[in-house]
Formats: C-alpha cells, structure tokens, sequence
C-alpha cells in the first residue's frame, strides 16, 4: 500500500469520526470553543448525587436514612461483608480510626444484604456481627449496591474517602492500619479547611 492511500484512509477515518459525533451530538455552538464565553469551564465533572441508604439500630447507629457520602462533611466508607475474614480483621482499625477523626467526618460501614453463598443476611444477624466485633459507628445497608460499585473497589474490605463538595479523594481494598485510614481522612480535612 502506497503512504499516500494510507494517509487518505486515516483522513477518512477522521471525517467519518468526527460526522458521527455530530450526528450523536449535534453541532458544537461557537461558545463551546471560547474560553471566554459562554460556561464555566473545569477539568473536573461534577460529582455524582449523594446516595440515600438504610442505617440500621446497632451499637453507635441509629434507624434511619443517611446521605452517603455527606452532602456538608467529608465521609469516610468502609465496605465489608460478615462473610469475610479480612473485614473482621480491619474492625479494629476502623475502632481506632473512628476514635480519632470520628467527630469531624461522616463514618459509615455499609454491607450488600445479600452476603454469602445466595442468602440474605437478616438484619438481627448483621447487627450481633456488629456487636460481636466492636462496631460503633453507622451502620448501613447498600441493599442495591449502589456504594459498591461506586466507591467497593475489587474486594472487601473497600475503604473511600469523599470530600464535603462529594468527589472521592482516596479510595484502596484490603486491610488497612488505622495510622493509614486516618492519615488518609485527615488529608482531606486538611484540603477541606479543617484541622
């Protein structure tokens, strides 16, 4: 093949792209194009809307609803399963790290009700889980899993902190020491104003 037909293939490639994304998504108006006119620009996309969910009565949790993460603090997320042997593992961690920053952002653990092999954990099971491994903080449940597959990560436990504006600033799987967890939140309270 000849460099000029390789050349024209590509140029053709571009203008079929490029009439493709006009017919998807119209024609660009010429504010688009400013950099002074029209919108605001920014690199960043807007976040994403808070998600409601269930919290359940359990040692430091009340029955209700929570924003997640929360519309005027930063959150910190801890997502687990009862089923899993690292999660029982991090609820010490998470203990201290709540000890320590707990009063300055939302602390939220949240689990699927469905754990485990197909069955649904009931909610008297989840809360003496709860108790049974110190928890003492609020408790959701992610029933649509709507936080796990925003925030879960590749596996459990998945720990995210979100700053007050709702953008996520860290987020990691596995176990976590407390010294980490809370060095991760205080730098968002940092970057928030907070100290």
């Amino acid at each position: 093949m000849h460099r000029r037909d390789v050349l024209a293939g590509l140029g053709s490639a571009g203008v079929l792209a490029g009439a493709g994304a006009v017919a998807v998504y119209g024609v660009p108006s010429p504010d688009e194009f400013s950099s002074g006119g029209g919108g605001e620009e920014t690199d960043e996309p807007d976040p994403p809307e808070p998600i409601e969910i269930e919290t359940v009565d359990a040692p430091g949790s009340e029955a209700g609803t929570a924003l997640v993460p929360s519309p005027s603090e930063p959150t910190f997320i801890d997502l687990f399963g009862t089923w899993c042997a690292p999660c029982i593992e991090q609820m010490p961690a998470l203990a201290e790290a709540h000890a320590q920053v707990g009063d300055r952002v939302q602390f939220v653990s949240a689990t699927n009700e469905s754990v485990g092999e197909g069955r649904s954990i009931t909610e008297d099971e989840l809360v003496s889980w709860w108790d049974e491994h110190d928890g003492n903080w609020t408790l959701g449940l992610d029933r649509n899993a709507e936080l796990t597959v925003r925030y879960g990560g590749n596996g459990y436990p998945s720990a995210a902190v979100v700053d007050a504006s709702g953008r996520l600033q860290w987020s990691d799987n596995g176990v976590k020491s407390a010294d980490e967890l809370v060095s991760k939140i205080e730098l968002v309270l940092e970057d928030d104003g907070e100290q």
